[in-house]
């Protein structure tokens, strides 16, 4: 399972590698941005592309964490709850039990 998962992360770092290169071959025209308040530098349309690519992915693995430590820390909470409700929920069936003798 691990090879595959090596294997897998090897396959798409090098599809990744290989679009890189034809987006960049492909796209060579210089544009300037311009962001209302700040007027970026020309540079290749490929530059571009995947500096946005980039940071969308970085954005989402850094929005996604704040997710799943927040999923997480809910999940203890509602696990602890369940717990503690199961505790309860065994001291009042030995209680009537105990009253029934």
């Amino acid at each position: 399972m691990r090879l595959i998962k090596t294997l897998l992360g090897i396959a798409c770092a090098v599809v990744l590698i290989v679009v890189g290169m034809l987006l960049t071959v492909n796209n060579q025209q210089l544009v300037s941005i311009d962001l209302v308040f700040l007027q970026i530098p020309q540079a290749s349309l490929a530059r571009w592309l995947i500096a946005s690519f980039l940071t969308g992915a970085v954005l989402s693995l850094v929005l996604g964490s704040f997710a799943m430590v927040a999923m997480r820390a809910r999940l203890r909470r509602t696990t602890r709850q369940l717990h503690s409700s199961n505790r309860e929920l065994d001291k009042l069936r030995t209680l009537n039990l105990n009253t029934q003798h």
